[in-house]
């Protein structure tokens, strides 16, 4: 049970990573908030999760919408008393190169990945402070590190962005009793990532830069977020936690 008697708030939470996510640290004794725009999958991973015998529960959570962010924070803190934990966990991937992606392409993505964490590690931060011990963790990716010439470039500018902020965010509050860390998983066998793997040119490509010679897991991804969001790691912040079978060893 380690993170036992915290709160966590995880968006995204509904399907691949933010599920798996939400999953484990229930197991892992934290009671869930799952916040997501997908009613009938969040509902059915926070079923699963009371039928377990934890305690979740499925809010509507739309991360560019700073009006959502703070509902879902009030009705967290409402039903489980404080909130310990945040995972900015809800993405989206982008598709095409430069030439054919529009303007509405690029904010899309920029609105969701950046901006999402943005408004919630804003919005948290005052429960966090009062938690006293808390945590954020931000998913990036491995594209917010390196260039890709097969990744959104969108996409990996937003996940940039939030490997900088999340630096910036630590380094602001390690006094405080916040600490904020990133994640950066490489290729991991989700929705998001299938419907990329469409055009098999690019899935090979992709599949032949990973040394361990297959995608990860969504599980795996989330005992690194257990590790941070609890206090087995109560020492790291400003850290980005790279999963990607070997790809930025290269």
């Amino acid at each position: 049970m380690r993170v036992a008697g915290k709160v966590a708030l995880v968006t995204g939470g509904a399907r691949g990573l933010g599920e798996a996510q939400s999953k484990l640290l229930a197991k892992e004794g934290a009671k869930v908030a799952i916040g997501d725009i997908l009613p009938e999958d969040g509902n059915r991973v926070a079923n699963d999760i009371n039928a377990s015998g934890g305690d979740a529960f499925f809010i509507h959570l739309d991360v560019t919408s700073e009006g959502e962010w703070q509902k879902a924070i009030d009705e967290t803190v409402s039903r489980f008393g404080k909130l310990d934990i945040l995972v900015n966990n809800a993405g989206v991937g982008g598709r095409g190169g430069l030439e054919d992606m529009t303007v509405e392409e690029w904010d899309h993505v920029m609105a969701v990945n950046a901006k999402g964490v943005f408004l919630g590690t804003k919005l948290s931060m005052p429960e966090m402070l009062k938690a006293g011990k808390a945590s954020i963790v931000n998913i990036s990716s491995q594209m917010g590190i390196v260039g890709s010439d097969t990744s959104n470039p969108a996409y990996t500018a937003s996940k940039a962005a939030v490997h900088v902020f999340s630096k910036s965010i630590a380094l602001r509050y390690a006094t405080k009793g916040v600490r904020v860390n990133s994640v950066h998983p490489g290729p991991i066998d989700t929705p998001m990532l299938r419907s990329g793997f469409d055009d098999p040119e690019r899935k090979q490509k992709v599949l032949a830069r990973i040394p361990m010679g297959r995608t990860g897991i969504p599980e795996e991804v989330a005992y690194g977020v257990l590790f941070l969001a609890s206090d087995e790691s109560s020492f790291i912040t400003g850290e980005g936690l790279v999963i990607d079978g070997g790809w930025m060893a290269q």
